[in-house]
């Protein structure tokens, strides 16, 4: 009997390392999409994306309906690398919830975004991963953003 248990508490014990180190390369693979985003490399940004990933911002028109807004990713690299070296802007991730099954990741990342470091907005990033190889890859990102109901500070 204790055989069984010790053979048990080894096979529980390795599935759990094994689906820890997945959840640091998925937040690893998060990571460096911002340092990419922070430093405008669209080189690096492009290492972690799957080719056609979707982009997409869910805010609010004019008229204080819901919306959802879809970038092509092109236009977001452009953009990101377009920003005036005089401009200051950091998306800072509060947290991480990462949810794993196989070859698919979520990563649900409360954010708080500055410019010039002043407070602009706030949300929450809600990324898909895909598996490829070694490598998680981003296939789809949305997120929220809003000027209230944020956790300053």
């Amino acid at each position: 009997m204790r055989l069984f248990t010790l053979l048990v508490s080894l096979f529980f014990g390795t599935v759990l390392f094994a689906q820890q180190d997945e959840t640091k390369a998925v937040q690893k693979t998060i990571e460096t999409f911002f340092e990419g985003f922070h430093s405008q490399d669209s080189i690096l940004i492009k290492q972690v994306v799957s080719e056609g990933i979707v982009l997409q911002s869910i805010g609010k028109d004019p008229s204080g309906e819901v919306m959802v807004r879809t970038e092509a990713f092109g236009k977001f690299i452009k953009s990101i690398v377009s920003i005036p070296e005089t401009t200051k802007f950091q998306e800072v991730l509060k947290s991480f919830e990462i949810q794993i099954d196989g070859p698919m990741a979520n990563a649900w990342t409360p954010y708080e975004f500055r410019l010039n470091d002043a407070f602009h907005h706030c949300g929450v990033n809600s990324f898909q991963l895909v598996k490829h190889g070694e490598d998680w890859k981003i296939v789809y990102l949305i997120d929220t953003r809003r000027k209230t109901g944020c956790d300053e500070g």
